[in-house]
């Protein structure tokens, strides 16, 4: 009994204040967010009144939404392709034992440690004055003006940023599940006569299937969620060809004083990133499975 006593006694102690907290700062926000979807606040008035789920009828007949919508799925999938697919093979040569690859390491990684509104303004500058200068000095017409003020590529410039952040940080997932491969394994398959690129097709990207899935569902995560290098690369510009949603769902709110349609898209984008991540952890869970 006393050691039951004790037990219950550990858990409200332990487990039910961070609870509460979760409760609070989650859960609770949450429902209230709901909720206000189905009214036409405005964010700063006292009162306000309920329309139903008009809100959620507007966004989708909003064209600016759909064009941010459709934007951020094309930014999401190259951001998540190339990411992976670099970390992948920085983690692959940073495994194999050459010089310095400690400190390789730490470059790579340390792009992930600048915030991003700071590396929006840093890139800005790269790509408006660093850039075209070295594109007037080459004598190469692409590059002697800035990718920012071309709406054909400012999308491509703004996923190159995003993509140079992120390959670092999913590196280390994958060193980590690279280090943690049978030494012996490898060297039995070596014997036997495979080559480097049989190594890795066949024993390597199978037996960190778990660090795709984790690297992939970040990825995703994050790109989708994308505001801080929007707003200070390229503001949505030029001509918001760069406005992706989560930066459209501020200037609703914030800008346009729309804070209930506003709350409306945020709750699109996370029913939207919800299904997405679902589909992928299920997917790539079945192919750790099968491996």
């Amino acid at each position: 009994m006393n050691k039951k006593k004790k037990g219950i006694k550990l858990f409200c102690e332990f487990v039910i204040p961070p609870m509460l907290i979760w409760a609070l700062v989650v859960i609770m926000p949450l429902i209230y967010g709901i909720y206000l979807t189905f009214t036409d606040w405005n964010g700063l008035s006292t009162t306000y009144n309920m329309v139903g789920v008009q809100n959620y009828i507007d966004i989708f007949q909003d064209k600016t939404f759909l064009s941010s919508l459709g934007k951020t799925f094309v930014y999401v999938f190259f951001v998540v392709v190339l990411s992976n697919v670099i970390g992948i093979a920085l983690a692959v040569l940073l495994t194999y034992g050459i010089k310095l690859q400690g400190v390789f390491r730490t470059c790579f990684f340390a792009a992930n440690m600048i915030g991003g509104i700071i590396m929006g303004y840093i890139w800005n500058y790269i790509f408006s004055f660093a850039v075209t200068k070295v594109g007037e000095t080459m004598g190469w017409e692409a590059l002697e003006t800035s990718m920012l003020t071309k709406p054909t590529t400012a999308l491509i410039a703004l996923i190159i940023v995003t993509v140079w952040q992120m390959s670092g940080y999913l590196m280390v997932i994958y060193v980590a599940g690279l280090t943690n491969i049978s030494s012996e394994m490898l060297e039995a398959a070596e014997i036997d006569g495979a080559t480097g690129t049989q190594l890795f097709r066949y024993i390597k990207l199978p037996m960190i299937r778990s660090s795709v899935t984790i690297c992939t569902f970040m990825a995703i995560s994050k790109a989708f969620m994308s505001f801080d290098v929007n707003l200070s690369l390229t503001s949505g510009g030029p001509y918001k060809s760069t406005e992706l949603l989560a930066l459209k769902i501020y200037q609703t709110a914030f800008s346009n004083f729309e804070y209930g349609k506003g709350q409306a898209e945020a709750v699109v984008l996370f029913i939207i990133v919800a299904i997405v991540s679902l589909i992928q952890v299920s997917t790539s869970k079945k192919k750790e499975v099968q491996a």
